[in-house]
């Protein structure tokens, strides 16, 4: 089948391209008299709409590492992966009522300001340095690869590093407007991207039911897949025996069964969407309740994404099975694009787009955040003291560059190897090198008010630390025998512990060293956050959002256990 774009899809791109660039021209219009300040340019003013914020998380969350990582993800493990959605909708729950109280009460700006705040300039600047290097070399470079080769595979194969330029260029137009440019082009970005997605899903479904006979019924396609491969629909993967494939052996290292829930799942959701300056970023742009209301806008959004990004996956891997896609191209992460060849003329061009606009949203998201930790954080701080407002923007926007540049350039010939990992997981296990001691520091600095910055500091290293260990030298630790029941044959005569429960350990071990730490302090230190039980109370419309939110999840895990 040929996956060349015709021209109806390139004119449906172009359409995209020039309403995202005249609305975001637009609104950096109207907020050009505000241009030198620096509020302005990092927290779009402190004047954003529920809407706003939870469309802007979801555009700058959902990139190609969904797109792409999680379809391929779809196609290898099925619909378990969806526990990273509809986990990470219960997760924004808990940081809307808990969490984001804290961080308004005490108009925190940045993730390396609440350490400051909270701890030591120490611990701070740590942290912005891991930060930086991790949104740098983790997440914009797997984001950029992974969106560049699924949309060169269907523009032809001929145009990788052009994609890559090109999606870069688009990303800082929309992002050196600041940061009230990226949330409202974002509104039209995650419009785009669901559209896109949803008729992605469907013609997957019809095409399947097509190719077995059922017609082209979505519902009677979406049946066919659970009666082909009914492997597919399980939310726990079984733990491996002494007679299990090695296919299954790899499946469960990706999401160990009931440990992924117990141990790292919930590291990964808390701390992505609790501890992230994309969070910060939006929520401070508004009052308590309308940031409370844009994350949960967000959270019921996410429960729409596995029929988006992972369901297309699962077809994919029935009309492969059945001989109906020709080999993928990129192993599993070449599902998505495989099942864009399906669609006709003009929808073709509006996935490319709706993939374009998750690329480009989550690009232009974290380059902003990026620009925001390093001027505010470390340029301010430590460099140039006496910067005005106007010196901040202009420094923001370099770093905006620069950061690119480097994704760029560590992105032109896959020197970190994102292909061969498979972009999802080298997004989660790469990340979680430093989310179980993050996520630690974080939580105990907001509820407990005895931890020292002592502790931090020796959190954040050994949480780092063990989990370096806990992946990479599993043999050296527990011998390469079976004896602990997480560790299984790689394939490569050595033994592995999934990276989930390595995070689950490390954030154990990390917690009670801080704990330990602490103990030796004041009962209260005096850098505490004061906390009070009005700050949690929730309104009955929230309540509301909550429990629907909650229903769907619970139905959901019925439905498939």
């Amino acid at each position: 089948m040929n996956q060349n774009l015709a021209f109806a899809d390139y004119a449906v791109f172009i359409i995209y391209f020039i309403v995202v660039t005249t609305y975001g021209f637009t609104i950096y219009h109207k907020r050009k008299k505000d241009e030198q300040d620096a509020k302005a340019y990092f927290l779009a003013e402190g004047n954003l709409t529920w809407w706003a914020i939870g469309a802007s998380l979801i555009a700058s969350n959902i990139s190609a590492e969904q797109f792409i990582g999680m379809s391929g993800e779809g196609f290898f493990l099925g619909i378990a992966v969806a526990a990273y959605e509809w986990l990470a909708a219960v997760a924004l729950i808990i940081v809307a009522v808990w969490f984001i109280p804290v961080y308004l009460k005490n108009k925190i700006y940045t993730m390396p300001q609440f350490l400051k705040t909270r701890y030591n300039e120490s611990t701070a600047l740590i942290m912005a340095v891991f930060w930086l290097f991790l949104y740098v070399f983790v997440n914009l470079t797997s984001i950029l690869y992974l969106g560049a080769v699924a949309i060169n595979g269907l523009a032809g194969g001929e145009y990788l590093h052009v994609i890559m330029v090109g999606l870069a260029l688009f990303a800082l137009l929309i992002s050196l407007g600041g940061m009230k440019v990226v949330a409202y082009t974002d509104v039209i970005q995650v419009a785009v991207l669901i559209i896109g997605g949803l008729v992605t899903s469907y013609i997957a479904l019809t095409t399947v039911g097509q190719y077995f006979g059922v017609g082209e019924n979505a519902i009677a396609g979406f049946k066919v897949l659970m009666r082909e491969a009914p492997e597919h629909f399980k939310m726990i993967i079984p733990k491996p025996t002494a007679t299990s494939s090695q296919l299954d052996i790899d499946k469960y290292l990706t999401f160990p069964g009931l440990m992924s829930y117990l141990a790292g799942i919930w590291i990964i959701n808390l701390n992505y969407w609790g501890c992230n300056q994309y969070i910060t970023q939006r929520a401070l742009g508004a009052d308590l309740q309308t940031a409370r209301t844009g994350i949960l806008f967000a959270g019921m959004l996410k429960l729409l994404m596995p029929l988006i990004v992972m369901l297309p996956g699962i077809a994919a891997y029935v009309l492969y099975q059945n001989g109906h896609l020709p080999q993928l191209v990129g192993g599993k992460d070449g599902a998505y694009s495989a099942v864009l060849t399906f669609l006709p003329t003009g929808l073709k061009g509006l996935s490319v787009a709706a993939l374009t606009a998750a690329i480009v949203a989550s690009l232009a998201g974290k380059v902003n955040s990026i620009s925001t930790i390093y001027t505010l954080d470390i340029h301010k701080k430590y460099i140039q003291k006496e910067a005005g407002e106007k010196q901040q923007v202009n420094i923001g926007r370099i770093a905006v560059f620069a950061a690119m540049l480097l994704a760029v350039l560590f992105t032109w010939n896959d020197i970190l190897g994102i292909g061969g990992v498979g972009g999802f997981t080298y997004i989660q296990k790469y990340t979680g090198f430093i989310s179980p001691g993050v996520f630690a520091m974080f939580f105990l600095g907001m509820f407990w008010k005895r931890t020292t910055g002592t502790a931090a500091i020796v959190g954040v290293i050994l949480g780092f630390v063990l989990s370096v260990l806990f992946n990479e030298y599993a043999p050296m630790l527990f011998g390469n025998e079976t004896l602990l029941y997480t560790a299984y044959p790689n394939g490569k005569g050595a033994f592995e512990i999934p990276f989930h429960i390595c995070m689950g350990l490390s954030f154990f071990f990390t917690m009670l060293a801080m704990i330990a730490i602490s103990f030796a302090g004041p009962k209260v230190n005096p850098k505490a956050f004061e906390i009070d039980s009005e700050m949690f109370k929730v309104k009955p419309q929230t309540t509301v959002l909550i429990v629907i939110t909650l229903l769907v999840i619970v139905a959901l895990y019925v439905k498939f256990w």
